[in-house]
């Protein structure tokens, strides 16, 4: 059962083809270009170099957010497409749980933060239980210093990772129990997605039809601006 994973919801754009146990590539690029330009050429060649006919894919996984408004649509629009042409479906992959798949069976907490803009991040905590990754808190659109928080209550290490950790590093480095992932497992990874997404499959957790929804956690910039004038509308109505 091969998988194509995918990953648009962050700076990172990611492509990764899963055969079973075995990773047969991985493409990413954090790189200035758009996910529009870099993630159907990046799939294209994927599937060239591990002479992969486009049938044989079994499954889509493709990373369902939270994330870049822009890039969760990208991603989405381009597994529901593939999806439809070749009859396969979608495994949708809660982008902070495989971010934190990227830390493996580690004793600490696991916590991924996505620089979310407007002061906040989006993030959950995460242990290794029996050899299951287990979310251990609501994925959550909160302040630094909210999770901080939170991550001192649990009076252990903590692992941070994500795009999230160059933006607050130097308040996170303030609490000794507080450590960072290294750059090869601190962004988003399309392989992390294919694999959690094999696990979904096995549990029946897939979408037909190219159809899956989502998961924004907060309303986009151009909805908050639409409330905003229709706010200022009606008080000058009054």
């Amino acid at each position: 059962m091969k998988i194509l994973g995918i990953d648009t919801t962050g700076q990172t754009a990611g492509a990764a083809l899963l055969d079973g146990d075995r990773l047969l590539a991985e493409f990413s690029l954090n790189y200035k270009l758009t996910h529009s330009q870099t993630i159907l050429p990046m799939i294209a060649e994927l599937l060239e170099r591990t002479e992969t006919a486009r049938e044989d894919i079994g499954f889509i996984a493709c990373s369902a957010g939270p994330g870049s408004f822009t890039g969760l649509r990208i991603g989405a629009a381009t597994a529901k497409g593939i999806a439809l042409a070749l009859g396969r479906p979608v495994i949708p992959v809660p982008t902070l749980d495989a971010l934190a798949y990227n830390v493996y069976e580690t004793d600490g907490i696991i916590c991924p933060i996505m620089d979310a803009r407007r002061q906040q991040v989006y993030s959950a905590f995460y242990t290794w239980t029996d050899g299951r990754l287990c979310r251990e808190t609501d994925w959550m659109a909160e302040s630094i210093e909210t999770i901080i928080e939170i991550a001192e209550g649990f009076e252990q290490k903590v692992i941070f990772l994500g795009d999230g950790v160059p933006v607050h590093r130097e308040r996170l480095a303030e609490n000794p129990d507080f450590v960072f992932a290294p750059a090869h497992c601190s962004q988003q990874r399309a392989a992390s997605v294919a694999v959690l997404g094999r696990i979904l499959a096995e549990e029946k957790k897939t979408e037909q039809n190219g159809e899956f929804e989502l998961i924004y956690l907060r309303k986009s910039q151009a909805e908050r601006e639409r409330e905003e004038r229709l706010s200022r509308k009606g008080e000058h109505e009054e």
